[in-house]
């Protein structure tokens, strides 16, 4: 026990989620403070400019500009990095880790890129590295695969994870308006950022995937080899589909793990979800992540995903879990045993599809089509024929009998080189999770 009566705590970025945190740290200090048995004290913050307003009044000696001196500082315990971005949160992570510190971390993409890294450090140097708040905000899913649920093997996570997406997708579906509509109120609303591709193309889902990844199975899987797809060319005839066959499409987050190979996979992809899944019915800026494992069965998480509350919550939650660690003389954490598992062949990924394309009105397509599908193993189990806003065209909206992601990419290649089909095809994957 080492029985520190003090807790000096140090934040790097005092940005939305900085300021969320050290308001509620300030509101909360008394009861944590009589829950946890010491002082706490907010030490330090570095921000870019110390006379830009804020929500949050800070005495300006509290102010650096240079999150390294937090860092570095010996006096402080508990470094939370707030930052963002990898470049200069790594280079603050990895100082305070060498110096055997804590850090929180709200930051996915750092972890996602440099988690191996940062985790080794941490081993190294006797330091501590909590990221409660880089994945789904409020909702606790790192302490339950880490804690709650570490009797379990898990052949199947999935979630929305991605606020912005969801809140675009829940309005594209209940007013019956066009994506590019919906986003750009979502922005002047800022649930998307000026440059939204990083949400809406799938990449931030990806990030947080990776680590869910690794919590679960030992393994980083970087994005690179990750299936990945967004949601930018979804239209209504998509949405109405979905509608008339008891579906909800969500931006999906899948992990799988095949028990007797050890192989892992995970994608990203906007998923027809069965109306009969929790998950379809979690909308606007929420989150929701089911998790199955082999002990418990299904289990699901619903909550904010992002914005200054909920991240706020998480970080501190992480604090607090850090504080209790520290008096109880700095034992490791129960991290997972890094391993490298092979990723699941695109063969082996298997599931059913949803395909809508654009084709020219005239006899013969259909034949086109489907000779395309069977050269490739692809069973059509259902077909409908809607009009196209193209002259002279037709839009076709295929499901298939079960298949795999080999087959479906073939696929379609080969429906893209067909002179009947105008662009390119878009394909949903219907979800038939079982968990």
């Amino acid at each position: 026990m080492s029985n520190l009566s003090t807790i000096n705590i140090g934040i790097c970025g005092l940005g939305t989620v900085g300021q969320g945190v050290w308001k509620h740290l300030e509101r909360s200090r008394a009861d944590l403070e009589s829950r946890l048995g010491v002082t706490l004290n907010l030490a330090r913050a570095s921000v870019r400019d110390p006379k830009k307003k804020r929500a949050v009044r800070i005495p300006a000696a509290k102010l650096t500009t240079d999150p390294l001196v937090i860092a570095t500082d010996p006096s402080i315990h508990i470094v939370c990095e707030l930052i963002g971005g990898t470049t200069l949160a790594r280079e603050v992570t990895l100082a305070a880790l060498k110096l055997g510190k804590t850090v929180v971390s709200a930051n996915k993409a750092l972890l996602c890129k440099h988690g191996p890294e940062l985790f080794a450090a941490a081993r190294k140097h006797g330091g501590h590295f909590f990221f409660e708040a880089s994945v789904a905000g409020g909702i606790p899913i790192i302490k339950s695969l880490r804690e709650g649920l570490v009797a379990n093997r898990f052949k199947l996570i999935y979630g929305i994870l991605n606020g912005t997406c969801n809140y675009i997708l829940t309005r594209m579906d209940r007013e019956g308006l066009s994506y590019p509509a919906i986003l750009a109120e979502a922005k002047a609303l800022g649930y998307a950022e000026a440059d939204e591709s990083l949400d809406v193309e799938g990449w931030d889902t990806a990030h947080k995937a990776s680590i869910l990844a690794y919590l679960a199975h030992g393994t980083w899987v970087p994005v690179e080899k990750m299936l990945v797809e967004g949601i930018t060319q979804l239209t209504q005839a998509d949405l109405q589909f979905a509608r008339d066959n008891g579906y909800a499409v969500k931006l999906l987050a899948v992990i799988t793990r095949d028990f007797d190979t050890g192989e892992v996979f995970v994608r990203v992809h906007p998923t027809l979800v069965p109306l009969t899944k929790v998950l379809a019915n979690v909308n606007e800026v929420y989150n929701g992540i089911s998790v199955t494992g082999d002990v418990v069965g299904e289990t699901v998480y619903i909550g904010r995903g992002a914005g200054q509350d909920p991240t706020a919550s998480a970080v501190i939650s992480d604090i607090v879990d850090a504080i209790i660690l520290l008096n109880r003389g700095n034992t490791p954490l129960p991290e997972p045993v890094e391993t490298r598992a092979p990723l699941t062949p695109l063969e082996k990924i298997h599931g059913s599809y949803y395909l809508r394309m654009d084709v020219k009105d005239e006899p013969g397509v259909l034949a086109k089509i489907a000779s395309a599908l069977a050269s490739h193993g692809v069973s059509i189990a259902s077909v409908l024929q809607r009009p196209s806003d193209r002259p002279a065209a037709a839009t076709l909206i295929l499901t298939t009998h079960s298949s795999h992601e080999k087959a479906i990419r073939a696929t379609l290649a080969h429906l893209r080189k067909l002179s009947s089909v105008l662009g390119d095809p878009l394909l949903l994957r219907i979800a038939d999770f079982a968990g």
